[in-house]
């Protein structure tokens, strides 16, 4: 009897697991496991300030920002808001002149420049939320809403709203929990508490952007003539004749073999007697789309032996004790911070030979690579170029090379 309780318990511990891979597991990140977009409602008085704080290592929302939306619970009215709008003012016969009556209102930041009187702490970049790994000042944004005729609950407190979406491709929301008030530091000494904060979380699926990828990674090096190409029609089905078809002529993304609007160029470009150069471009080929703080993760054994970055901006990502196989890189300020639509932003990157370094294997290449958060689809390892001295001929050891050539020279006497 206690074996088939066991027995059980574990079929149902296993369920569980299945459960949750299926359910949840596309959201785990290995590369930043606690990542996540927090959204705070801290009650002050009438007024509830909203928060979203980015607390991804990488991943950031670019131009046109986030669309933060929920659902009242009861008939809920915002009279008023400072940093942010709501999209639609809806039916507001019975509040006049409220600035949203919608049962699910829409909120947007306000765009830079606004007139002082209408900004909070924290809020009108347009909806952009840098990583906290670019720009921690950057990853929080906010905004100031009074709201009226709040539904109670049995204990007087106000019912939660729900169904909480960031309006961004990828990401979804937790219903709203009540969590400890959020206290504040004001002064040096001096600490203010919210009257009650409620949190809802949203994070990161790649499953729920779609099934194409929206980027893909080329791989030329010095000692191969082959250029190996993105995967053929990687990224969306592939137009049928040339890049001057006429389903190319007005389309978003340039006709190209692959289909993606990005493409990250990793060229292992030079060799020197104690380190090795690669030039790393990144080509946007969608012909209306700039993206804004653009990033790449890259993944590859020899980042911890990175000396020096010309035209980027670096930081290592993951480290494990002295181990450094993941880093990001980005655009400076003022130069290429901006991937312009239907252009480049490329560096060259230094680093030194390790004590195991070697071109053979594929061991210059990266392991994986994601633009702004999105996996970009890599080549076969089948297909990465080889050295020249992995071609069949020259993969024979010295034995086999004296044999062949005893042979010619054997072949060569019986035919004079």
């Amino acid at each position: 009897m206690e074996m088939e309780k066991w027995a059980a318990g574990r079929r149902m511990a296993l369920i569980l697991v299945l459960l949750c891979c299926v359910f949840g597991g596309d959201a785990y990140d290995v590369l930043d496991p606690t990542g996540n977009i927090t959204i705070s409602w801290d009650f002050q008085e009438i007024k509830v300030l909203v928060s979203l704080h980015n607390y991804q290592l990488y991943r950031h929302v670019e131009d046109p920002g986030w669309r933060l939306s929920w659902f009242w619970a009861g008939d809920e009215v915002i009279y008023d808001t400072t940093g942010a709008e709501a999209t639609e003012q809806g039916n507001c016969s019975l509040f006049v002149g409220a600035h949203s009556c919608e049962k699910h209102p829409v909120m947007v930041d306000l765009a830079r420049g606004v007139p002082y009187a209408r900004q909070v702490d924290h809020c009108c970049r347009g909806g952009v939320l840098s990583s906290l790994t670019q720009n921690s000042e950057a990853a929080t944004s906010a905004f100031l809403m009074h709201v009226g005729n709040f539904k109670s609950s049995s204990d007087g407190i106000p019912q939660k709203p729900f169904n909480f979406s960031l309006g961004v491709p990828g990401y979804r929301c937790s219903n709203a929990t009540m969590v400890a008030p959020t206290r504040t530091r004001i002064g040096k000494h001096r600490h203010v508490q919210a009257l009650m904060t409620w949190q809802a979380t949203c994070f990161y699926s790649q499953t729920a952007v779609g099934p194409f990828r929206a980027c893909c990674v080329s791989l030329p090096t010095f000692y191969s003539r082959t250029i190996v190409e993105c995967p053929h029609c990687t990224c969306g089905a592939c137009p049928a004749g040339t890049s001057t078809a006429p389903q190319c002529q007005d389309a978003e993304i340039r006709c190209t073999g692959h289909m993606c609007p990005i493409r990250v160029h990793w060229h292992v470009k030079k060799s020197y007697t104690e380190y090795w150069r690669v030039k790393l471009s990144i080509n946007n080929f969608n012909r209306f789309k700039n993206y804004s703080d653009w990033n790449i993760v890259v993944q590859h054994p020899s980042l911890q032996e990175l000396t020096q970055v010309f035209s980027f901006a670096y930081e290592p990502l993951v480290q494990r004790g002295t181990i450094n196989d993941t880093g990001l890189f980005w655009g400076l300020p003022r130069f290429n911070q901006m991937l312009p639509q239907d252009g480049t932003v490329q560096t060259e990157v230094l680093l030194r030979k390790g004590k195991d370094f070697s071109f053979s294997g594929g061991w210059a290449l990266p392991r994986k690579i994601y633009f702004d958060g999105s996996e970009c689809a890599m080549p076969p390892p089948d297909d990465f170029p080889q050295l020249p001295s992995s071609s069949p001929v020259q993969r024979f050891s010295g034995g086999h090379r004296w044999l062949a050539s005893g042979a010619v020279l054997v072949l060569g006497l019986l035919l004079t």
